[in-house]
């Protein structure tokens, strides 16, 4: 098979590096093409494959109550270079799996370098790819460069729809106060390379927190351009400055709730609001600052964030910023295989398709370089059923958001994280083992671990395997 013509991906982050990876791990010639050094990017740092410009959290790593977490779950079972290397790199963070964010782009960027079948192209295709490349897959992001965009465009006769992302600080270790800040994560729950006291945390009293508030609510912010006015946010990175515009205790209950968390400098008295920061590199060096992410101009967020009690002193790695995003409709214009139903050629991964969040593109990433391997061989894919996490988020962004267009009303698709709102219902409530209705929390949880059994269970029917126990990986 290595002597047939080359799949091409266009994008190395998270989404195109495992696509790549997925495609030469089937025995196929791949080409990935990455524009970076030749030419930056507003957000990008370096020039490494799989570069976290954002957060440095792949979020919950637990496979039986989380989404997200059953996602990792079955990305390991299906072979993710994107997990493998998260893995390696991880850092404490309580429940979730985070990483050093330069481990793990070294990581998956010497294992495509090292792949047989991987070549990496470093240069930009700015336009629809050269007719002669019969199978390509899009992994572009968020910063999709002009010219291939408008070529998309064309194509689909429609426009792409668009928003903003922001980026928090990192904040350097040795600045924080830790006579007055402390380690624990919330709950004192332990997460995979954590012990349970994995993030640090800065109190607030009422004043304080209405204080920083009033302070966030008055801040200057970056401005925008004429043609960003009207772009929106994502709400699951909204800015904090955006997020205490809507109500004085919005971020209380939001990235600054203070539940689960005593205080050992004064164990007595209850913390009003929490500051919470998360190992940002394997070095413990680094923090940045949960939920931060900001529009605020840079000499702002020096100015306000040093009034958060423990941070007086901070010095800044990296200060927080904004990007715009950019996302097709996907469930007018890619079919269940991720193709473009306009030019079958191309695939389309990552956060272009409307997926949010850096497992979900690495995710969707995955299943585009297996079709594209797929169709490559001449075998036929099954598809994944939507009872999975993967199958879940791909039936989503391929045909299961509901559309008002038909009503005569604005098209909604919106970038969406996995979750288990997206999995089809259990045939059944689960039950207790007397047989009688459960309730609450119970019944919550018991709901999740239905959930996430159902789909163990599916992914190994369609791998062709037995099922792995519940706890297994």
């Amino acid at each position: 098979m290595s002597g047939s013509n080359p799949i091409h991906v266009i994008g190395g982050g998270l989404a195109g590096s495992e696509a790549a990876w997925q495609i030469a791990e089937a025995g196929l010639p791949v080409v990935l093409h990455e524009m970076r050094p030749l030419r930056g990017t507003e957000a990008h740092r370096t020039e490494g494959l799989a570069e976290l410009v954002c957060s440095n959290s792949f979020r919950s790593d637990d496979a039986e109550l989380n989404a997200v977490g059953l996602l990792h779950q079955e990305m390991r079972r299906l072979g993710s270079l994107i997990m493998r290397a998260g893995d390696a790199n991880q850092v404490p963070a309580g429940g979730a799996l985070a990483v050093d964010r330069d481990g793990f782009s070294r990581a998956v960027t010497a294992a495509l370098d090292a792949h047989p079948l991987v070549t990496v192209a470093r240069e930009e295709i700015d336009g629809l790819p050269p007719a002669a490349w019969d199978s390509v897959i899009v992994a572009t992001g968020p910063l999709t460069a002009p010219g291939l965009a408008e070529g998309i465009r064309g194509l689909t006769g429609a426009e792409a729809l668009a928003f903003f992302d922001a980026i928090a600080p990192i904040v350097h270790r040795e600045s924080i106060d830790m006579g007055v800040a402390w380690f624990q994560s919330r709950y004192d729950k332990a997460g995979p390379g954590g012990t349970g006291a994995d993030y640090i945390n800065c109190p607030l009293d009422r004043e304080q927190y209405a204080a920083f508030v009033a302070a966030l609510v008055a801040g200057e912010t970056t401005a925008f351009k004429e043609w960003e006015a009207s772009t929106p946010y994502f709400d699951g990175c909204l800015p904090i400055e955006v997020m205490a515009e809507r109500g004085p205790e919005t971020l209380r209950h939001g990235p600054m709730k203070p539940f689960g968390l005593t205080n050992p400098h004064n164990p007595t008295v209850k913390a009003y609001a929490i500051v919470q920061l998360r190992q940002d590199n394997a070095l413990g060096t680094l923090y940045n600052m949960v939920g931060f992410q900001t529009k605020l101009r840079h000499a702002e967020q020096v100015r306000i964030f040093r009034t958060i009690p423990g941070l007086e002193r901070a010095e800044f790695a990296r200060l927080g910023g904004l990007h715009r995003n950019t996302y097709l409709d996907s469930p007018r214009l890619l079919d269940a295989t991720l193709r473009l139903r306009a030019a079958p050629r191309l695939r389309f991964a990552g956060q272009i398709t409307g997926c949010e969040g850096y497992v979900e593109s690495a995710a969707v990433g995955l299943m585009a370089g297996r079709f594209a391997a797929a169709e490559r061989q001449g075998r036929a894919l099954a598809p994944l059923p939507p009872t999975t996490a993967l199958g879940a988020l791909i039936a989503h962004i391929t045909g299961g958001h509901v559309s008002t267009e038909e009503v005569g009303g604005p098209r909604s698709f919106q970038p969406m994280n996995v979750n288990f709102g997206l999995f089809p219902p259990l045939d059944c409530a689960p039950k207790a083992p007397d047989g009688k209705r459960l309730r609450g929390t119970e019944k919550a949880q018991a709901k999740k671990r239905a959930l996430t059994d159902r789909a163990r269970a599916d992914l190994s029917a369609w791998l062709g395997e037995p099922g792995l126990p519940a706890a297994a990986e």
